[in-house]
């Protein structure tokens, strides 16, 4: 079948740059549309009596503009609908508090001519496919967030999925996964090695209570790496420590700190403070609070929440960068102990 691809052979405009004009005029008419294929170079270039290098020499030059793309086993296709617009799919695991102030600072980085799609798979892998199959070849950028059960069939689905985005495209956010090879770009948290690096920022504070009880309820899919992390700073730090899979009033004794593994707003939270009030236990000076995850309102629970963090706010920075100049890496995000009135 013809295409709609017209060059005039006697103009003294060279034909790679009627063939760049010619498809960008298509899109921009609306003729080609988003995500629609175009001739592969070996059809044009029989098509048009014209030779191959030529049709590739346009076609390098409308991927560079963003105009076009390629999929593997597929061809080209158009990755815009003529308004210049570098679109991005964000898909998140599900929407936190920490996920926000991500968003948020990714938002106010990136520039403004990406159009931002903002979806979440809700740690579903079944949904995570789906995601990825039905907007593969839609997005100039895919960041995710792939968080999922660690279960080695989950993780094996996960890679795969993953494998099908050209790296080029894929930011992957939070968790780094080993597995997946290629020039990908990343900006991760270190789970076992963060907690002890944070830990350790606050020593000194911990010698001053009798032991560090670990609330380690089902929720916290990297609980167990997280913990290792403890056991080392405990461990080498000689420093009492206990982990709790569930919290009763008698659990909570004076001059201990308690660390909660889950989101700093889950009810662990809520109910370990009842507990304390009820034992008469002033938070901050008879016991120590630490929470998990940075967010804005920790300045104000309990008159200041002591939080171990990732930087949400430099990983939504870097990923944008990455975006915005074109230059992926692999940068490990910063870890702190935010401490406040609570510890």
């Amino acid at each position: 079948m013809k295409s709609k691809i017209e060059i005039d052979i006697n103009s003294q405009v060279p034909v790679y740059k009627q063939l760049i004009q010619a498809i960008q005029n298509l899109v921009e008419s609306g003729e080609y549309r988003n995500g629609d294929f175009i001739p592969s170079m070996n059809e044009l270039s029989n098509e048009l009596q014209i030779s191959k290098e030529t049709v590739k020499k346009a076609y390098s030059i409308l991927r560079e503009k963003k105009v076009i793309d390629s999929s593997q086993g597929k061809g080209f296709y158009v990755t815009n609908d003529g308004n210049n617009k570098v679109k991005v799919l964000v898909l998140f695991d599900k929407i936190s508090n920490y996920k926000q102030v991500l968003f948020s600072t990714f938002s106010e980085a990136i520039d403004e001519t990406c159009e931002v799609t903002i979806r979440l798979h809700n740690q579903d892998v079944s949904v995570f496919e789906h995601f990825i199959e039905e907007n593969l070849d839609q997005y100039d950028y895919y960041m995710i967030t792939a968080h999922f059960p660690i279960q080695p069939d989950i993780q094996k689905r996960v890679l795969k999925t993953l494998k099908k985005i050209p790296n080029r495209k894929l930011i992957l956010l939070d968790r780094y996964i080993d597995e997946l090879p290629g020039n990908f770009g990343s900006v991760y948290q270190d789970f076992e090695h963060d907690v002890y690096d944070g830990l350790s920022q606050g020593v000194d504070s911990f010698r001053k209570f009798r032991k560090l009880n670990v609330i380690s309820m089902s929720g916290s899919l990297y609980a167990p790496l997280i913990e290792k992390g403890i056991k080392r700073f405990c461990t080498e730090n000689n420093i009492n420590f206990e982990f709790h899979k569930n919290l009763e009033s008698a659990k909570i004794q004076k001059q201990e700190v308690f660390l909660i593994l889950n989101s700093q707003l889950d009810s662990e939270l809520i109910e370990l403070v009842r507990h304390a009030k009820a034992e008469g236990c002033k938070i901050g000076k008879d016991i120590g609070i630490i929470s998990y995850n940075e967010s804005p309102i920790n300045e104000i629970i309990l008159d200041g929440l002591t939080v171990l963090s990732t930087d949400f706010k430099q990983m939504g920075i870097l990923a944008a960068r990455m975006i915005t100049e074109k230059s992926f890496k692999k940068t490990r995000c910063d870890f702190s102990l935010i401490q406040r009135s609570t510890f």
